[in-house]
């Protein structure tokens, strides 16, 4: 993985196809269960060099040992092409392989991605969701003061209040 990671980095797009050719595993996976794929979205490469890993075979749907899933690397960090193209391939926007429960709506709540917050929303996303702890959307955007978010969601001011989060 050493390799792989060494040209993520550089986003080296031509070293990156040379290593495919030579018979790298597209899928080979760090100690945690990230893919290359999801290396690739965390050191910020390229929509090609992500592109090129996926029509090479990459798993687009695939996710780590905590359920980590590339769709929730585009949203981490904040990649709407990538973000887009998944949603155009098919991923359900409300499923979510992490034993918390915790979405990619949550995560674009948490970590103020308005635009991605608006594209999930208008694909879907089911803002009643709740986590293992009951937790839903909203709720994190009261606790992380994202007023921004709030205006996006269906916000009622004097609503029920989930008390172990929100404000």
């Amino acid at each position: 993985m050493n390799k792989w990671i060494e040209l993520l980095r550089d986003d080296n797009y031509l070293g990156i196809k040379k290593h495919i050719k030579n018979g790298a595993d597209v899928n080979e996976c760090n100690e945690i269960g990230e893919s290359v794929l999801a290396c690739a979205m965390r050191e910020g490469c390229s929509f090609e060099t992500v592109m090129l890993l996926v029509e090479k075979g990459a798993n687009k749907f695939d996710f780590d040992d905590e359920g980590v899933s590339i769709l929730d690397m585009a949203v981490t960090y904040n990649n709407i092409e990538m973000l887009e193209y998944l949603l155009n391939e098919g991923a359900d926007i409300n499923q979510t392989q992490r034993r918390s429960g915790f979405t990619a709506l949550m995560a674009a709540t948490c970590y103020g991605r308005i635009e991605i917050i608006k594209i999930l929303l208008a694909h879907g996303a089911k803002q009643d969701t709740k986590d293992m702890k009951g937790f839903r959307a909203i709720d994190f955007a009261r606790k992380m003061n994202k007023k921004s978010a709030l205006e996006l969601l269906d916000y009622k001011e004097f609503e029920v209040k989930n008390t172990g989060y929100a404000r």
